[in-house]
């Protein structure tokens, strides 16, 4: 069993196995879900509508990717 504990400021810090098994990083949002005294805990999944730049398509030819690589 994983646990973690809960300071004065209801924070906690997610254990590293969570993390890695959930592949977490910097920014991630995550997901609770209550389910009666359970609550599941996931990572959310992003979408296009997240990407403000992802309808752009005019810039996303191989020649913008490789012009803009380095930035």
């Amino acid at each position: 069993m994983i646990t973690s504990r809960l300071t004065s400021k209801a924070q906690t810090t997610i254990p590293q196995p969570v993390r890695a098994a959930l592949k977490l990083q910097d920014g991630d949002e995550l997901i609770y879900e209550i389910e009666g005294e359970r609550v599941l805990l996931k990572k959310a999944r992003k979408t296009a509508a997240d990407d403000p730049f992802a309808t752009f398509e005019e810039w996303d030819s191989e020649a913008d990717r490789k012009a803009y690589a380095g930035l």
